[in-house]
């Protein structure tokens, strides 16, 4: 059975890990990792093989959680290089990129979202074809 492969990368109040070998693990094992992701009120986006979670941590953080937990998976750090990317700036998303929201809030701000991000939010929901 395949270990899973996390790379864990530092937002600015949250982090996001890319599982690389999502398509090797088996349904039990990414069960497990919806599980670990869900019981932190994260998102896990099976499209592009991420999880988000809003909470700020440092690699070595991260790295405990996944050992107390029932996972097992190798973790790998991927420090965050300049992200010139338009973050949430407010809400119960604050601080995520708008990649990185799930598709339900982007629909939702497209309908009641008027501010100075909506162009941002018509990209996004253009690029996701929503």
């Amino acid at each position: 059975m395949a270990i899973a492969s996390f790379v864990f990368t530092s937002l600015s109040n949250s982090f996001k890990v890319h599982v690389q070998n999502l398509e090797k693990l088996s349904v039990t094992q990414i069960q497990e990792i919806e599980s670990f992701v869900v019981k932190r009120k994260g998102i896990f986006d099976f499209t592009n093989y991420t999880f988000v979670i809003r909470k700020r941590v440092e690699f070595s953080e991260f790295e405990k959680l996944i050992r107390l937990s029932t996972l097992e998976a190798k973790c790998i750090d991927k420090p965050l290089l300049q992200d010139s990317k338009p973050r949430v700036g407010f809400g119960q998303y604050k601080g995520m990129t708008y990649d990185e929201l799930p598709d339900s809030y982007i629909l939702w701000l497209k309908t009641n979202y008027n501010g100075k991000d909506r162009t941002i939010i018509d990209k996004e929901v253009k690029k996701r074809r929503l």
